[in-house]
């Protein structure tokens, strides 16, 4: 699991399999990119006051990729995305807690069981 403190020491994106971030405590995970899409939490993707979806399930390409990645100040992420997506900050504290390796995973369900 990762820690609460940690941030990014390095952000890369494996082409096909996903963005790799390199937590300083050196937890390592890969965030598939229909994955990390499909968790986009802007308002063109989850409307503001209900929470509720608003790309419908299946819309996102399977084969979807960053054009462009860049750091929002000392928090965050902006993914512009191949398919014209531009608009979704992802803040490290978030990519903490979706976190999809095995052991974030456990944790998280073991953490729902408490």
């Amino acid at each position: 699991m990762i820690s609460k403190e940690a941030i990014p020491i390095e952000i890369a994106n494996l082409k096909e399999k996903g963005i790799r971030i390199t937590w300083s405590d050196q937890h390592q995970a890969v965030y598939p990119h229909l994955y990390l899409r499909e968790n986009c939490r802007c308002a063109s993707c989850i409307h503001e006051w209900s929470g509720e979806r608003l790309i419908p399930p299946g819309s996102i390409p399977a084969n979807i990729a960053p054009v462009h990645i860049e750091a929002v100040g000392h928090y965050a992420i902006s993914i512009h995305w191949s398919d014209g997506h531009d608009t979704g900050i992802y803040p490290f504290d978030f990519l903490k807690e979706i976190c999809p390796c095995e052991s974030c995973i456990k944790e998280r369900a073991t953490e729902r069981h408490r």
